[in-house]
C-alpha cells in the first residue's frame, strides 16, 4: 500500500471513530431523554390521581362538617367541591387509557350524584329539616362518598404502577445506554489503534526514503 494510501485510510479511520462515538452519544441522550419525558408524565398523572384522591375526601368532609355548624363551612364545601372538578377535568384532559376512563367515569358519576343530593340536603337545612339532612348524609351520600373514594383509590393505585414502570424503564434505559457507550469507546480506541499503528509505519516509510539520499 502506498503512503498516501495510508494516509487516507488513518484519515477515514480517525473520521469513523469521531462519526461512532458522536452518533451513539446523541442516540444515547436521546433515548434517556424520550424515557425522562415519559418517567416525568407518568409521575405527573400519579400526583393528579393521588389530588383526586384527596379531594374526594376533601369536600365529603366539608359537607359533613357544615351539616353539623348549621350551614357556615358550607362555602368551604362548595370551594373544595370546585377544586376537586377542577382536578377531574385535567385528569381527563390527560389521562386516555381505556382503565383511566373507566375510573375517571366512575369517579365522575359518584361525584355528580353526590353534589345533586348536596343541594337537596342543603335546602332540606335552610328549611330546618335536619333530621332530612342526617339521612341524605349517612345515607345515599356515605354511599356516593364510598363510591367515589375507591375509583379514586384504584386510579391512584394505577397510576403508581404505570411511575414504577416507567421508573424501571428509565433505569433500563440508562443502563443500555451505559453498555453501548462503553462499546463505542472500545470501538473508538481500536480505531485510534489502528490510527497510530498507520502513522508510525508512515513515518518508517518516510524515514527509509530519506535515508539513501542522506548518504
Amino acid at each position: 500500500m502506498t503512503i498516501r494510501a495510508k494516509l487516507y485510510t488513518a484519515i477515514v479511520v480517525a473520521v469513523a471513530g469521531l462519526a461512532i462515538t458522536v452518533g451513539v452519544a446523541a442516540w444515547a441522550m436521546n433515548e434517556l431523554g424520550n424515557r425522562f419525558d415519559d418517567v416525568q408524565r407518568a409521575a405527573d398523572a400519579r400526583a393528579l390521581a393521588l389530588r383526586l384522591k384527596f379531594g374526594v375526601t376533601d369536600f365529603n368532609g366539608w359537607q359533613t362538617a357544615y351539616g353539623y355548624d348549621d350551614g357556615k363551612s358550607r362555602p368551604i364545601y362548595v370551594a373544595a367541591f370546585r377544586r376537586f372538578q377542577d382536578d377531574l377535568a385535567a385528569a381527563r384532559r390527560v389521562l386516555e387509557s381505556s382503565d383511566e376512563t373507566r375510573l375517571l367515569d366512575r369517579i365522575d358519576a359518584a361525584a355528580v350524584d353526590f353534589d345533586r343530593l348536596d343541594a337537596v340536603a342543603w335546602a332540606a337545612l335552610q328549611a330546618g329539616r335536619t333530621e332530612q339532612v342526617r339521612r341524605i348524609f349517612l345515607g345515599p351520600e356515605i354511599m356516593n362518598f364510598h363510591l367515589a373514594a375507591a375509583g379514586a383509590q384504584q386510579l391512584a393505585e394505577l397510576e403508581d404502577a404505570n411511575a414504577r414502570a416507567q421508573a424501571r424503564e428509565f433505569e433500563d434505559a440508562r443502563d443500555d445506554a451505559l453498555r453501548v457507550l462503553v462499546g463505542a469507546g472500545i470501538v473508538s480506541a481500536l480505531l485510534i489503534v489502528i490510527l497510530l499503528v498507520t502513522a508510525m509505519d508512515l513515518a518508517r516509510q518516510a524515514e527509509g526514503k530519506l535515508e539513501p539520499g542522506e548518504g
